[in-house]
């Protein structure tokens, strides 16, 4: 889909500010988190599922979860997401996530999916929470705001993420 692999600065940097044009082309960036969040849901979803259907296999389930974030990473990097994103609030200039920052986004979503199988539930769903109203608070955007976006936009909210207070 004619992703570059690195930024092109051509610049590998460990973090890239949301107000930077590296965002989405480095190693980590403040949407890193939400990649925990995949991982951290993903693992209540096949878990229950395979529980549900027989016996729960921690390697079944992380597999299934990667496959998952990698389809995501795919989809998310198509013509058809991208021009979504451009058209909120915070997106207007983004083409696209690097090679790299895609690859670090599924180890993040792995971290968040191995957090999960280690922490009791309510350590998980108190992480998502400070996560979520961490980034809503300093960033004015987060995973729910953001599929609310990808669903069906709404200027109320586009508005509140326009007045960016950094």
């Amino acid at each position: 889909m004619h992703r570059l692999p690195i930024s092109k600065s051509h610049r590998i940097l460990l973090w890239a500010p949301v107000t930077s044009p590296e965002l989405s082309q480095q190693i980590a960036d403040a949407y890193s988190f939400s990649h925990i969040i995949h991982g951290l849901a993903f693992y209540l979803f096949f878990r229950l599922i395979t529980r549900r259907h027989g016996k729960f296999s921690l390697p079944l389930c992380f597999f299934l979860a990667m496959l998952t974030e990698c389809s995501w990473e795919i989809l998310e990097n198509t013509p058809m997401i991208i021009e979504r994103y451009r058209r909120s609030a915070l997106a207007a200039g983004y083409f696209g996530d690097t090679i790299l920052n895609s690859l670090c986004d599924i180890l993040f979503a792995a971290l968040g999916f191995l957090l999960a199988a280690k922490i009791p539930t309510w350590a998980s769903i108190a992480l998502f929470l400070i996560i979520e109203l961490t980034l809503a608070a300093t960033i004015r955007d987060n995973l729910t705001l953001n599929i609310i976006n990808l669903i069906h936009p709404f200027n109320f909210i586009k508005t509140w993420q326009s007045h960016r207070g950094f």
